[in-house]
């Protein structure tokens, strides 16, 4: 978000068009600069790296996807006459160099701004959904895309029971494939059919739900990012990547529980530092944001 606004302040006439898988251009839609003007005006949807995106030859091409080189090449082959990217060593294309050790937030900023461009690293909020009802909950997002970030699903259930007893209203969510994950955990827990969401939401509800939520507790993932853009109170678990590379604003309502060791993000078992948090770990930071 910091990356998009700032590039849409440095060319306020521009159209400005993200390639993107389209199935997340509902969240795109919600994100907008001090003015209200859409940080995009269109989404282009194109799935992984083959080739530049449909469209006519753009002015300017960024890759704010990574450092390449495939995603250079697709910038290249859009046969834009400028293009921002990272340096790679094998393209010698101008850039910034790659630093492995930024916040993703950095990161972006760090190259608008090495165009031109001023970026505010503190600008990462996007706008409720309008039309959708108000619904107050602690939300629990059990699932990550790879194992190595997954927490235990019976540590998962025992969290969500004891905010069950404590009154809270608990939203299990997820994606369609996670649904059987949620209602194990739901039916561990004690908790009813109905606090399980995974696969029912589609992003636009899911924002709200974030963005209305007294809390969020989830691994390192997308849900967290979204508690994050709405300022909710969150608890996230990381392992094995480091909370200095994806982590929440230090500034924010946000508590970061991490053992300090890194491991394979791609693993195909729970990462032993993500192991290494514990239910108490997790109740004690949980009471403190509640």
């Amino acid at each position: 978000m910091p990356a998009l606004r700032a590039v849409r302040t440095q060319y306020p006439d521009a159209h400005l068009a993200l390639a993107m898988p389209d199935r997340y251009a509902d969240l795109v839609a919600l994100a907008h600069g001090a003015d209200g003007t859409a940080c995009v005006d269109e989404v282009i949807d194109t799935r992984g790296l083959t080739g530049p995106p449909p469209g006519p030859t753009p002015d300017l091409a960024i890759n704010l996807h990574g450092r390449g080189p495939q995603s250079i090449d697709v910038c290249v082959a859009t046969g834009a006459p400028s293009i921002l990217t990272h340096a790679h060593p094998d393209r010698g294309l101008a850039g910034p160099p790659w630093m492995q050790e930024l916040h993703e937030v950095d990161r972006w900023c760090r190259l608008t701004e090495y165009g031109g461009a001023s970026a505010d690293r503190r600008d990462r909020l996007i706008a409720r959904p309008a039309d959708v009802p108000v619904t107050r909950s602690v939300v629990v997002h059990p699932g990550a895309a790879s194992l190595s970030r997954r927490w235990p699903p019976d540590r998962f259930a025992r969290l969500a029971a004891r905010l069950d007893r404590q009154g809270h209203r608990v939203v299990l969510t997820g994606v369609a494939e996670e649904r059987g994950l949620c209602r194990a955990i739901a039916d561990q827990a004690g908790l009813g059919a109905d606090a399980v969401a995974a696969g029912e939401l589609d992003l636009v509800h899911l924002a709200a739900l974030v963005c209305d939520a007294d809390l969020v507790v989830s691994g390192d993932t997308g849900v967290a990012h979204l508690a994050s853009a709405y300022r909710t109170p969150s608890v996230v678990l990381f392992g094995p990547t480091p909370p200095r590379w994806w982590g929440p604003p230090s500034d924010g309502p946000h508590t970061v529980l991490w053992s300090g060791r890194t491991g394979d993000p791609h693993a195909d078992t729970a990462d032993p530092g993500l192991l290494d948090i514990s239910v108490s770990d997790v109740l004690t930071a949980v009471r403190d944001r509640l």
